[in-house]
């Protein structure tokens, strides 16, 4: 069995304000890409986890969310089966597209199929919300509106599904803590009734920490065709969307040949 753990991708993000619980209050839009890492799983009488792909070494097999994930659906559903899962870690490591939370999501979905479990949307959210902010979102990956921590969820209108998309990373890893310690405390206000007029607060402290983040964006506001240009997240992964495959398409060309050793993928939004 198989199951595609899909980008996270924050069209915008506005920053609140702290909370008394050392988080902070966010405000969101969740959408997400086609194309993700891969996870494959085969029945077996122990949980065991392989990595595999591009961006493996980064990656722990014993403390991973997958892991962590599978384990804590077999105590709540109380699972005597195990499972063999292999994850092709095709999308970088603290990028800002919430790949581990996709990848523990991306468990959730497949184990309950493998093991045949009964449950219940929101009980599988309240679970996934003990795995991560991000993870409830990433298991319905679907556009959202995300609060709170971003775990507060909103179904939205969907003029997303189809959009030409272009992520693009400079290669450098921004750990989340670190680009909120450096955010400055002004914060946009709750989204604008059209989130794509919103923007990301936390792009001029992944800057500060990140300066190719700068570049990266100034490179996709000057291709032609892009309509919206941001960053995802707390970086260092931008994204532009753009009017037509073909657009984006031209843009991936050029970024190919001008800036070789940065990550790129193109796909679409679902």
């Amino acid at each position: 069995m198989r199951e595609t753990a899909r980008a996270k991708v924050n069209i915008a993000l506005h920053v609140l304000g702290r909370r008394a619980d050392g988080f902070h209050e966010l405000d969101t839009l969740f959408a997400f890409t086609e194309a993700g890492d891969a996870l494959e799983a085969e029945p077996a009488e122990t949980l065991s986890l392989e990595i595999a792909g591009p961006f493996a070494p980064a990656l722990d097999e014993a403390d991973n969310l997958v892991v962590r994930a599978a384990r804590a659906l077999k105590k709540t559903y109380a699972v005597e089966q195990g499972a063999a899962l292999r994850l092709d870690k095709r999308l970088p490591v603290a990028a800002g597209l919430g790949g581990g939370s996709a990848d523990a999501a991306a468990a959730l979905r497949l184990l309950v199929r493998l093991w045949g479990i009964e449950a219940a949307e929101a009980d599988l959210l309240d679970l996934a919300a003990g795995l991560g902010a991000d993870v409830p979102a990433c298991l319905l990956s679907r556009t959202m509106r995300g609060q709170g921590r971003g775990d507060r969820l909103t179904p939205i209108a969907d003029t997303l599904t189809g959009t030409p998309i272009l992520l693009v990373n400079p290669g450098s890893a921004l750990e989340t803590a670190d680009v909120f310690r450096r955010w400055t405390g002004a914060g946009s206000g709750p989204l604008p009734d059209d989130p794509l007029a919103g923007g990301n607060d936390l792009e001029a402290a992944a800057i500060a920490l990140a300066p190719t983040v700068g570049e990266v964006l100034d490179r996709l506001r000057a291709a032609p065709g892009a309509t919206s240009v941001r960053m995802s997240g707390s970086g260092a992964t931008c994204f532009g969307l753009f009017e037509s495959e073909a657009a984006r398409d031209a843009a991936d060309a050029a970024l190919a040949a001008e800036r070789p050793g940065w990550w790129r993928l193109v796909s679409r939004l679902i």
